[in-house]
């Protein structure tokens, strides 16, 4: 997830191309839920665990995940609620200053916090993650980011001509594949593909023209395989390998920007909050160097000049290796931010929190669905299918 500063323009990024998230539906295993997201934390005895959530956002999950932590010889320090919206209504003059006070303060109170749960509609736009973050940064703690609902952007993306199924839906596939995934499983494939693209050139290519290559070198590969231990902690190179996705599925990576040549393809979106038909962006060591489309080549320009020298850089590559979570065949949507078996994000803007380059306060996610990708030539994902060597 993104740190604070990088939200904002995140969201406006995405405005209008993704739908309103639904409300979750109320018939959950709480129960089952709890104790997976507990069975993920490896709690050693006395490990100190707040819960994060939003106003009327998942509530009947507190007490069975606060007991689940007593379980499992945790310290259960509660949980907060943080505000949203965000302060709204309130003058931004005063806004701005008040949110740096409250997350000076609460550096302090959550220096002994040794794991932190992002719940459903809480984000790094809250002074209270905001604050665990700078915790994580310093090296100490983990988190898991248990966002059905969003943490800055929605969790369930359209493919374009598709709507989104109902929320009923959704919340039933991400609860299954919270409770059935085999992590461990789809962990190992990660480190397969990691270390082929670690050793060659990757190439990502798609009917549509999309056609771009880019090697990764030594940079740190961050694997969302489910592991929220403070030995897994441990072993972090960046920000979020202490931030761990429940479900899990992908993996991220910052290419070196001077490796990413080429051209991406983009599916009917929306950019500046206009309708862009035809979209590719054509790439020089990282940089965009030319735009066109079909229709609404000017919106697209309009956001790149607005989102400043970020905007225009390439961002991360993440693979989505999770089967529980792939674009169903009928009705397709991509469920989980793009976690799903075979579907690709491909990112431009600020990379600080995967150890790369580009800085700035712009970061626009964007999702495809029938990618080829191939590694020194072997053939890790086709048509958007995962089929790995």
């Amino acid at each position: 997830m993104r740190s604070a500063a990088l939200v904002p323009l995140f969201a406006m990024a995405l405005a209008g191309s993704l739908s309103a998230q639904p409300t979750p539906a109320p018939h959950l295993d709480w129960e089952k839920v709890a104790d997976r997201l507990v069975r993920q934390m490896a709690l050693q005895p006395g490990e100190r665990v707040l819960l994060l959530g939003a106003p009327g956002q998942f509530e009947p999950l507190i007490p069975p995940l606060r007991a689940a932590v007593l379980r499992a010889g945790g310290t259960d320090l509660g949980s907060w609620t943080v505000l949203q919206p965000l302060y709204a209504g309130m003058d931004a003059a005063v806004v701005g200053p008040g949110i740096e006070r409250s997350r000076h303060a609460l550096v302090e109170m959550l220096q002994n916090v040794d794991l932190a749960v992002m719940m459903p509609g809480a984000s790094p736009e809250n002074p209270e993650y905001a604050a665990m973050q700078e915790i994580l940064k310093s090296g100490h703690g983990r988190t898991i980011h248990f966002h059905w609902l969003g943490g800055g952007a929605p969790s369930a993306v359209p493919v374009p001509g598709h709507p989104l199924p109902a929320a009923e839906v959704i919340d039933a596939v991400y609860q299954h594949s919270l409770l059935t995934s085999d992590c461990q499983a789809i962990g190992a494939v990660q480190r397969r593909f990691a270390a082929a693209l670690r050793a060659g050139e990757a190439r990502i290519t798609s009917p549509s023209g999309t056609d771009l290559r880019f090697r990764i070198g030594d940079r740190p590969v961050n694997f969302q395989d489910g592991d929220a231990s403070a030995a897994r902690a441990r072993e972090a190179k960046v920000l979020i390998d202490r931030e761990i996705e429940l479900p899990c599925g992908a993996i991220r990576v910052a290419p070196l920007e001077e490796s990413v040549s080429g051209t991406i393809a983009f599916p009917a979106g929306e950019w500046a909050g206009k309708p862009v038909e035809g979209l590719k962006l054509h790439f020089v060591h990282g940089k965009v160097t030319e735009v066109t489309a079909t229709r609404g080549r000017e919106a697209v320009e309009e956001e790149l000049q607005k989102g400043g020298e970020a905007a225009r850089s390439f961002r991360e590559i993440a693979v989505g290796f999770n089967p529980e979570l792939a674009v169903p065949d009928d009705h397709p949507w991509i469920p989980y931010y793009g976690y799903g078996a075979g579907v690709l994000r491909l990112s431009l803007g600020d990379n600080e929190e995967l150890g790369g380059k580009v800085r700035g306060s712009y970061v626009r996610w964007n999702f495809f669905t029938d990618t080829t990708v191939t590694v020194d030539g072997q053939v890790w994902v086709k048509d958007g299918k995962l089929t790995p060597p």
